[in-house]
């Protein structure tokens, strides 16, 4: 079995782009700085350490990384490990190890990634409607014209 499980930090936007072809398709790319639990080489000073994991999403889900995903959001990413390998221009055959995105999600509310103390991590919230058109039970109805695919979720 092949599985990842993944929680970390996002060290900059995602680049997308899209494939050719009929039906293009978005393919997003961003790493995430996972934490690591202990000390490495016996340090006792107590710095964390970090791995950066390369991470790549297809189709819809590299829409929404597109969409809502910055630069010091923490997010939960499941997927699959895949390796591969090419030659480049030097003739140096290069070894590849990325993390197939799955599943994403936020693993954190939009104002604790900005509350943080992380006020350069280059994530600012986007606006949200004022709930003035909540219904006594407590849910706001969705404007006419939003989209069912746009609402982060589905």
């Amino acid at each position: 079995m092949n599985k990842v499980i993944l929680m970390g930090r996002l060290t900059r936007d995602p680049e997308v782009r899209y494939s050719q072809g009929e039906r293009a398709m978005a393919i997003a790319r961003y790493t995430l700085a996972v934490d690591r639990r202990g000390r490495r080489g016996g340090n006792d000073d107590g710095t964390q350490t970090a791995d950066f994991i390369p991470c790549v999403a297809f189709d819809r889900a590299g829409e929404f990384a597109e969409r809502y995903f910055r630069q010091g959001i923490k997010i939960v990413v499941t997927g699959r490990i895949q390796t591969g390998s090419y030659t480049n221009r030097d003739g140096q055959k290069v070894y590849t190890t990325e993390v197939i995105v799955e599943d994403q999600e936020f693993a954190e509310s939009k104002n604790a990634s900005s509350g943080a103390g992380n006020a350069d991590s280059g994530y600012r919230p986007a606006e949200r409607p004022t709930p003035s058109s909540a219904i006594g039970d407590g849910f706001m109805n969705i404007p006419d014209g939003v989209e069912d695919e746009g609402l982060p979720f589905n």
